[in-house]
């Protein structure tokens, strides 16, 4: 480890980084869940839901980076039923997010009665592991995207894991931005109709992108 290596570390940390951003930055049916979810339950809970898609995109770029591209070709037989499995999960999602909203509402309306969190920080901690690990994209995305450039090459495990950290950090810090900005959403709209407005609305929002999945591309 001399200074030779220092340049091929960065550019495995840059390489990881943008991997990272690049997968969860743009706002799909799941960032649309998680945002709602952190305005109807807490702070804490987003927290935890955003680690979880973290941890899926950590998870897929640590496999991509351990097959490589030969995982893009693997997965092609795979990828519709994987694709319908999502569509399907993120509806149900939409469908009890929705069903939510309305006994939320309901329940705040009768005097003495206390509603508690529809979903704890480790329910959504899985639930946004097991949603996101459904996504074929981010293991092909890792794969064909960011290691193609490398398939000539020899990548060292050092670098491997570099890569695969930097990925996750990326990921968990956009995921986590996502979550704050719905805990602030959850404390601007804390009437009864602003929590049943957001509610409805997030799930039309995720059944709606969950139906585009299905259709060809």
């Amino acid at each position: 480890m001399g200074t030779d290596a220092a340049p091929v570390m960065t550019a495995a940390l840059v390489a990881g980084l943008l991997a990272g951003y690049g997968i969860a930055i743009p706002v799909g049916a799941v960032a649309t869940y998680l945002v709602s979810l952190t305005a109807r339950t807490s702070l804490r809970t987003g927290v935890c839901a955003a680690l979880g898609v973290a941890t899926a995109d950590g998870l897929y770029a640590l496999v991509a980076a351990l097959g490589g591209t030969a995982l893009a070709v693997a997965l092609q037989p795979v990828l519709m039923p994987l694709r319908w499995a999502s569509a399907l999960v993120l509806l149900a999602l939409a469908v009890r997010g929705a069903v939510t909203a309305l006994r939320q509402y309901r329940a705040r309306r009768l005097p003495g009665r206390q509603q508690r969190d529809p979903v704890g920080p480790a329910r959504a901690y899985t639930a946004l592991l097991g949603i996101t690990l459904l996504n074929p994209t981010t293991v092909v995305y890792f794969a064909a995207l960011v290691l193609g450039s490398h398939a000539a090459e020899a990548v060292r495990p050092l670098e491997q894991a570099v890569f695969v950290l930097a990925a996750f950090l990326a990921s968990a810090s956009w995921q986590l931005l996502l979550a704050g900005g719905g805990a602030l959403l959850g404390r601007a709209l804390t009437g009864h109709l602003g929590r049943l407005a957001t509610g409805l609305v997030s799930s039309a929002v995720i059944a709606v992108l969950a139906a585009g999945m299905l259709l060809p591309s």
